[in-house]
């Protein structure tokens, strides 16, 4: 008798959720210290360094914030429409589809020099909108796998309710939070060491990272 296989996505497994946690962290990391100081992620820093150079009559300086805060808000229009489109698609889920492409803008933008730092910086925050768009929830709580504030903010709040509970519940969830920023932490650290070793390519490393992620999501089972 013929065993039958079949492919299960686990979007929401933990080697999936470290690996593009990761991978968030690297990324900043990359972009701000390699690619001119303009954060991938977090767009609240990029909106106040845009309003500085604005206020200051400085236009062209404030472009190189405000390009990859317009592309990290079509990342976020793109992978809702992925969603939309294909959620019911069998052969493939469609948040890997999202992470496929992220791979393939993350690969390319290693090839480009510094004269290209406004569109590998836009490429970039696209990737990291995309993904945050798509991965949005760990064990059954929200978090972001790009950026910590929220995480931090959760964490906490659930830090706090299990002082007050002793419900365990809420100290697993404030524990996966923190879990998270760690993991964003060494990120951001490994991909500041790197960017030192490797200078424009270090990025390849986030992409092996992302296609990792997405080899995690397939369970091959047997039946």
């Amino acid at each position: 008798m013929k065993q039958k296989y079949t492919l299960i996505q686990k979007e929401e497994s933990m080697a999936t959720i470290l690996c593009i946690t990761f991978s968030g962290g690297f990324q900043d990391a990359y972009s701000y210290f390699a690619r001119g100081k303009v954060f991938a992620n977090a767009q609240t820093g990029n909106i106040v360094l845009m309003a500085s150079h604005f206020f200051d009559l400085d236009f062209f300086g404030g472009m190189k914030y405000l390009v990859p805060l317009l592309f990290f808000a079509l990342g976020v229009f793109t992978a809702e429409q992925i969603e939309g489109n294909h959620k019911e698609h069998r052969s493939i889920h469609w948040r890997q589809m999202v992470l496929l492409a992220e791979v393939v803008l993350l690969f390319a933008s290693g090839f480009l020099s510094q004269d290209w730092n406004l569109l590998v910086n836009s490429m970039i925050s696209f990737a990291c909108a995309i993904q945050v768009q798509a991965f949005r929830k760990w064990n059954g709580n929200a978090y972001a796998s790009t950026m910590c504030i929220g995480n931090l903010r959760s964490g906490m709040a659930n830090l706090s309710a299990y002082l007050r509970t002793h419900e365990k519940k809420t100290l697993h969830s404030a524990a996966y939070y923190f879990e998270v920023i760690f993991i964003f932490f060494l990120g951001a650290g490994i991909g500041y060491i790197a960017v030192a070793q490797f200078g424009l390519h270090a990025i390849w490393f986030s992409s092996l990272i992302l296609l990792a992620a997405t080899t995690c999501m397939w369970n091959l089972n047997t039946k």
